[in-house]
C-alpha cells in the first residue's frame, strides 16, 4: 500500500526485553522480543490534517501538516503522532482511530508501538520497505516528542519481530539475529503496581553518566572490566560496570535459550536485576518486591525488571504449568500493514 488517499490499517506490536536494559544507548547488545499485544491504527488517508482518537487515551489529536513543534502538541499522546509526522515530513493527512491492547505505563513499549503503527499508516509500503530506517524515524520521533534521549531497541524490536523468537540486536550495527524461544519456556509479564514514565525520570541522567564513562574508556560494552574498576567517580564506575556486565549477560542468555537451558537463563535474569538495582539504580521497592515474590514461586526460573525501570513491569521465565497474575506473552511477528 502506497502513501496515497484511501483506507489504511497498520499494526505494530509492543515488546518485552528479556535482558539488556540500558545497553542500547551505549551501542551494546539487547535481547527483546516483539509480543502479540500491540497497537492498530485504522483510518483514511487524505486531506491536510491528521485527526486521531484512541480507545484507551483521552483527547483527540488534531494536527495541521506539516508538523513543526511535536513537543507542543496536546493531548500528550499526540506528541508521538506529531513526532512521527514531523520526521516523515508528512503532507498527506490521516483521519482515524487508534486501538490497543497494550497496557500503558507498563514498560511494554506502548509508545514505540504507537509510533511505528502511525508511521506505517502515514507512509505505507514506502516506509515499510526499510525496517531500520523506519525504526530510526520512530526513535527520532520519540526523542522529539518527549526530550528523552532513548535508544532504538523498542522501535527496532517492534519493526523486526520474528514469530517464536527473541531478537539479539547489536545496537552498534543494528544487526538483528533471531534467537528461538524454547518450546518448554513460558514468558510472563507482571505489573509491579507502579506505573512507569520516562519523561521526568532520571533516564537522561543515567545516560549522561554512561557517556562520561565512555569518554574515558571508549566503547563501554566491550570495555576492560579492570579499567572499569579504575574509574575515579564511584557513580560513573557503577554505571559502566552495569553496561559492561549486562552486555556479557545478553550473549550468555541468548546461548542459554538456544540450548534450552532455562535454569541458566533464569540465573542470568536474576543477575541482571541485581545489577539494575545496585549498579544502575533504576529499580524501585515495588519492582524488587515483585521480583522476590515471583522467584519464590515454584517453576519460575528467573525474573527481572523489564524496560528502563523506574516502575512498570517484571518479566519472568517459567515452566509451562506455571500461572502468574499477569500477561503471558508470546514472541510475535513485527509491524505490518493489514488489509483495511
Amino acid at each position: 500500500m502506497s502513501p496515497h488517499d484511501g483506507p489504511v490499517r497498520a499494526f505494530a506490536p509492543g515488546r518485552v526485553n528479556l535482558i539488556g536494559d540500558h545497553t542500547d544507548h551505549m551501542g551494546g547488545p539487547v535481547l527483546p522480543m516483539a509480543i502479540q499485544l500491540g497497537t492498530t491504527v485504522t483510518g483514511v488517508r487524505g486531506g491536510g490534517r491528521v485527526e486521531l482518537t484512541s480507545d484507551l487515551l483521552d483527547g483527540e489529536v488534531r494536527l495541521d501538516l506539516p508538523v513543526r513543534e511535536p513537543a507542543a502538541v496536546a493531548p500528550a499522546w499526540g506528541r508521538y503522532v506529531a513526532g512521527v509526522a514531523a520526521q516523515l515530513g508528512t503532507t498527506i493527512g490521516l483521519s482515524g482511530r487508534v486501538t490497543s491492547d497494550l497496557p500503558a505505563g507498563a514498560g511494554l513499549s506502548s509508545s514505540a508501538a504507537l509510533e511505528v503503527a502511525v508511521a506505517l499508516a502515514l507512509g505505507g509500503d514506502e516506509v515499510a520497505a526499510d525496517p531500520v530506517s523506519l525504526a530510526r524515524t520512530c526513535q527520532a520521533a520519540e526523542q522529539a516528542a518527549t526530550g528523552v534521549p532513548c535508544g532504538i531497541m523498542d522501535q527496532l524490536a517492534s519493526v523486526a519481530g520474528v514469530e517464536g523468537h527473541a531478537l539479539l540486536i547489536d545496537c552498534s550495527t543494528l544487526a538483528v539475529t533471531p534467537v528461538p524461544i524454547p518450546d518448554h519456556a513460558r514468558i510472563w509479564v507482571v505489573h509491579s503496581g507502579q506505573d512507569r514514565a520516562l519523561d521526568g525520570s532520571a533516564y537522561a541522567e543515567r545516560r549522561a553518566e554512561c557517556e562520561r564513562a565512555r569518554d574515558e574508556l571508549g566503547h563501554l560494552p566491550g570495555a576492560d572490566p579492570d579499567a572499569v574498576e579504575r574509574l575515579d567517580d564511584p557513580v560513573v564506575r557503577a554505571r559502566a560496570r552495569h553496561v559492561r556486565s549486562e552486555s556479557a549477560r545478553v550473549h550468555e542468555l541468548a546461548a542459554a535459550l538456544r540450548a534450552g537451558d532455562l535454569r541458566t537463563a533464569g540465573a542470568l535474569m536474576v543477575a541482571s536485576h541485581r545489577s539494575l538495582r545496585e549498579d544502575f539504580e533504576v529499580s524501585t521497592p515495588a519492582l524488587d518486591a515483585t521480583v522476590d515474590r515471583l522467584l519464590a514461586t515454584p517453576g519460575v526460573h528467573g525474573a527481572r525488571l523489564t524496560g528502563a525501570g523506574f516502575g512498570g513491569c517484571v518479566v519472568a521465565l517459567t515452566d509451562p504449568e506455571v500461572q502468574l497474575d499477569g500477561w503471558r506473552v508470546d514472541a510475535s511477528a513485527g509491524a505490518r500493514l493489514l488489509e483495511p
